[in-house]
């Protein structure tokens, strides 16, 4: 009988640890999608459009613009203060692009001459 006491609760003990990690998974499962710019989109003055905001570690910004008149890049934080792009730069240019955060610093910029230093092209995000 003691036998089968220690059988339930294993059971027990091992449905709570599933519960748990279920529980704990589905916070990472439930990343927020943020379209960048709200209504206007990717476009000019965007800079301070991030305040505000909390973010983490895999939420999606969308990234919606003409891909005729705009692009964006993901650069560090040098690329980002300078508006230049490094040659190893992800650059994005479907006019409707999903970008995932990462832990930390997210920097992107237009890479279109005179985008992101003239038309304030450039958005910071630290993502939790």
């Amino acid at each position: 009988m003691s036998q089968g006491r220690v059988s339930a609760n294993l059971a027990v003990a091992a449905t709570v640890v599933m519960l748990l990690c279920l529980i704990a998974g589905a916070k990472y499962a439930e990343a927020a999608t943020y379209m960048v710019g709200d209504a206007n989109g990717w476009s000019a003055n965007v800079a301070n459009w991030p305040k505000g905001k909390s973010f983490v570690a895999g939420d999606v910004l969308v990234f919606k613009y003409n891909p005729t008149f705009h692009n964006v890049a993901v650069v560090d934080q040098a690329g980002y203060t300078s508006c230049s792009v490094p040659s190893d730069a992800k650059l994005f240019n479907s006019g409707n692009d999903s970008i995932p955060l990462s832990k930390g610093q997210n920097f992107f910029i237009c890479a279109k001459p005179g985008h992101c230093a003239r038309l304030g092209m450039k958005i910071a995000i630290n993502a939790a």
